[in-house]
């Protein structure tokens, strides 16, 4: 669990804000989402004040707290959607550096797409309603799925159908996996 602000290095605007949107939304205090969330309300304060940024671990954290996922608080945290939108390599996604992954996709679509890089772990199930591709660009990852094991090396790819409870894991330190999703709405919803 990350909970140190990035010292003189603000967070992306946007997903501070975005996680405060949804606790608002819901009704809840930050007491009640750092009880859910399992993090402190400093940290939570700090986070939505742009003054902190989350591992992606804590940000999953928070997301089950506010009963949404990662990937929609990263969405929500630019909701500017566009039709021709470039993501650079570079750009800050608002997480802590060293989290190991970035948005591919910024705002509201039907398509949401992340890349991970570097070690990731199996310690999280995941079951999304829509549909996921992953692919290996580089390395090696692990995905269970179904009661089966999937082992997948630079170039392969898995389809999920929404629905299938999954984990992975990166079983090599220089892994790139890049995930694809389709949202369970149309992004006019």
């Amino acid at each position: 669990m990350t909970e140190t602000p990035a010292a003189g290095d603000a967070a992306s605007p946007g997903l501070g804000a975005a996680v405060r949107r949804r606790r608002r939304a819901l009704d809840l205090t930050l007491a009640a989402v750092a009880e859910r969330s399992g993090l402190s309300v400093p940290f939570l304060s700090q986070i939505e004040n742009e003054r902190a940024r989350p591992s992606m671990r804590s940000l999953q954290r928070i997301a089950d707290g506010l009963r949404t996922t990662a990937v929609e608080l990263l969405a929500a945290a630019d909701a500017t959607d566009r039709g021709v939108d470039v993501v650079r390599a570079r750009e800050d996604a608002g997480l802590a550096s060293g989290a190991g992954v970035r948005p591919l996709v910024r705002g509201h679509h039907q398509m949401h797409a992340l890349e991970f890089t570097g070690p990731q772990h199996a310690d999280r199930e995941f079951r999304h309603q829509g549909d996921e591709l992953m692919y290996v660009a580089d390395g090696e990852a692990e995905v269970e799925a179904e009661g089966r094991t999937y082992r997948l090396g630079r170039g392969d790819t898995l389809y999920l159908t929404g629905g299938v409870r999954h984990r992975w894991r990166a079983t090599r330190p220089d892994t790139r996996v890049l995930l694809v999703s389709v949202s369970d709405r149309s992004p006019t919803d």
